[in-house]
């Protein structure tokens, strides 16, 4: 039997992060490398305790280009370019998560976004806009091999780079995939393990491989 219950995180309201978190973020970047701040981000990443997330949000602080209020970082959680990439007030980021940065390319997640355990973000040119929920091993690609000439091997030939947008509101599936280039409209859902591989319109259910418009909501 179904049962219904009110929804947790998408009702929380974000909460200002206690003073000292910033002023510890700025001593470390006045005071260590990039480098080393990244090494210290290691000795916390792995454990599932409230110091160790603390101190995970109070480094990326130090890391990231831009990391919001009440900003929840699972353990496991990587980065790379992490230069690049800004997170938004209230975002959970699930444990085991990768987000792949790109030199000179950009990452933005905005506000109130959830993301589950184990996704995957080739963050090359990505937006994902406010109050979007990610489903645990979804994915989304950002670039893609023009396999020209052909007489090489692929993986040696040059990378298309198609920008990605999650816009706000939709929900992605349990292991879906986005495929570079597309954008999900407003208020969209797709399916889970779905693989979209062309724009989805606003407030519209997409599912299966490829997939497809099954209705409006």
């Amino acid at each position: 039997m179904k049962k219904v219950v009110k929804a947790v995180f998408g009702m929380k309201k974000t909460k200002k992060d206690p003073s000292f978190e910033p002023a510890i973020a700025g001593y470390l970047m006045k005071n260590f490398t990039h480098d080393e701040r990244l090494s210290l981000y290691e000795r916390f990443k792995y454990l599932d305790t409230k110091f160790d997330a603390l101190m995970r949000r109070i480094l990326l602080k130090s890391i990231l280009k831009l990391v919001g209020n009440d900003v929840v970082i699972g353990p496991g959680v990587s980065f790379t370019h992490p230069e690049t990439i800004e997170i938004g007030n209230g975002v959970f980021i699930g444990c085991q998560t990768f987000i792949q940065g790109r030199l000179n390319g950009f990452c933005k997640i905005g506000n109130r976004v959830w993301i589950g355990p184990y996704s995957y973000f080739d963050a090359r040119e990505l937006s994902i806009e406010d109050n979007v929920g990610w489903g645990p091993g979804a994915k989304v690609l950002g670039s893609e091999h023009t396999a020209l000439p052909k007489n090489i091997p692929i993986i040696q030939t040059d990378l298309i780079i198609k920008p990605v947008k999650i816009c706000s509101g939709c929900d992605i599936g349990v292991n879906a995939t986005i495929l570079p280039g597309v954008t999900i409209g407003k208020g969209a859902i797709v399916g889970a393990g779905a693989v979209v591989t062309k724009d989805v319109k606003p407030y519209t259910i997409v599912a299966g491989v490829p997939a497809k418009p099954l209705r409006k909501r």
